[in-house]
């Protein structure tokens, strides 16, 4: 009973008024500028990275982002510099690669991802939370592999992303952090073969039981039929973690 009240707790949280974002900018070691969203919650609450799909910006949470924050998170919703716009906003990071003249492509961007962890390491000492979309949902979980910063992954429609020379599948096979896998219906069997090798007590797979389902955090988007199981997967997932 306490349980499900917690749960409910959170999930009822998604809703209530939010904190406003601040655009903030940080550099990568490669001199791109990084743009994200900045939700500031409570110095002492940890944080949740947020990633966008291909072809997208940080505006895929433009919706999502406070309701992340309202589950009692600091949140950074951060331009990769392989993508575009989405949502009325403009990729900001991938036009400062771009000007550099950097590679944009897909596993480029996990430089994005190291810096957006040394920024919020500057604020917050407790394990992080990276949620991915698509590629980056991949990016997410071989991060996860190799920074232990990192103590758990909400992985939206990862997959084999990055051609021959990269398996997913071999990188993580030796991922120790908790991982929430989500997918639409149809994406489900390929996703729970990509990570068939990491350890079951780590690993959570979802597909929505009702309807088809939306690729990447799109599905959490209020205008989706199937967002609030999405969300009910989620809040039970937060629920259980423990976040030192």
């Amino acid at each position: 009973m306490v349980k499900v009240f917690a749960i409910v707790v959170f999930f009822s949280a998604l809703w209530f008024p939010s904190n406003a974002q601040q655009v903030v900018t940080f550099k990568t070691d490669d001199n791109v500028t990084v743009t994200a969203d900045h939700y500031v919650t409570s110095t002492q609450n940890p944080y949740i990275i947020l990633l966008h799909q291909a072809g997208f910006s940080r505006g895929e949470y433009r919706e999502t982002g406070p309701k992340f924050a309202n589950l009692g998170f600091n949140c950074l919703a951060v331009d990769l510099r392989s993508g575009n716009e989405v949502n009325f906003i403009k990729n900001l990071t991938a036009a400062s690669a771009q000007e550099l003249g950097v590679k944009t492509d897909y596993m480029s961007a996990m430089t994005d991802i190291d810096a957006a962890l040394d920024f919020v390491t500057k604020r917050s000492k407790k394990t992080i939370i990276v949620v991915g979309s698509s590629y980056s949902a991949s990016l997410a979980l071989i991060a996860a592999t190799e920074n232990f910063r990192i103590g758990a992954v909400i992985a939206f429609s990862p997959g084999e992303y990055f051609g021959d020379s990269i398996s997913v599948k071999e990188l993580t096979r030796s991922i120790y952090v908790p991982i929430l896998a989500m997918s639409t219906k149809l994406e489900y069997n390929d996703m729970a073969k990509m990570l068939d090798l990491v350890s079951s007590k780590h690993l959570q797979l979802f597909r929505p039981i009702n309807g088809a389902g939306v690729h990447g955090s799109k599905a959490l988007w209020e205008r989706n039929a199937t967002s609030e199981q999405y969300w009910m997967a989620i809040t039970q997932f937060i629920s259980q973690l423990k976040i030192k």
